[in-house]
């Protein structure tokens, strides 16, 4: 059923019942916190719901706490994986498992059912809005201000300009410029 990267062998009892048995059935590694507990019953939770409405079973997908940056989570749709931010998961666990976990999961049921088709299109809006009861939101609104990355200050006539680091070493390697997108002229480092 569940692939993870989080094998822990411990002798004591899991709180949950239900994950107990979705582990010793399926031989599912435990996960590192309860946080990702959560997230795993919630990913079971709705497939089990998609296939009760669409009437098919699916394959369950691998998952992976692995995820870095901004991203809260992403589907790849060709490997049937999911991979969660770790550190967003742990400062946001309800909007985790409300929004983002079905978000993720109907990428993967829209590859499965229609195959390739728009991230966001018309058939991933229908599975978010009809299976799962939510809006079909293309991101997430959570706080990324802890897994920020550095960022460097430019300026251009309208005010500052903060780039990331990947893109301040562009510009340091002379491999690019990036203009302004409200005043057009390029930015420069600020000295």
């Amino acid at each position: 059923m569940f692939k993870s990267i989080f094998a822990r062998r411990t002798s004591t009892p899991i709180a949950n019942t239900c994950t107990k048995h979705l582990a010793s059935e399926a031989r599912i590694p435990l996960p590192k916190t309860e946080a990702q507990q959560q997230v795993l019953l919630k990913i079971e939770s709705d497939y089990q719901l998609a296939e009760q409405q669409l009437q098919r079973k699916f394959p369950r997908p691998s998952i992976l706490f692995s995820l870095r940056g901004k991203s809260a989570g992403t589907a790849h749709l060709q490997l049937n994986k999911l991979r969660f931010n770790p550190v967003l998961l742990e400062e946001n666990v309800d909007a985790f498992v409300t929004q983002v976990v079905p978000h993720e999961v109907s990428h993967l049921l829209c590859f499965q059912l229609f195959g390739k088709v728009k991230p966001h299109g018309k058939e991933w809006q229908q599975l978010m809005n009809g299976i799962y009861q939510i809006p079909a939101d293309t991101t997430h609104q959570l706080d990324t201000k802890s897994v920020a990355g550095k960022q460097f200050q430019y300026h251009c006539q309208c005010g500052p300009v903060m780039l990331s680091i990947r893109r301040h070493n562009k510009v340091t390697r002379n491999q690019t410029q990036y203009r302004c997108i409200r005043c057009s002229q390029v930015i420069t480092a600020k000295t």
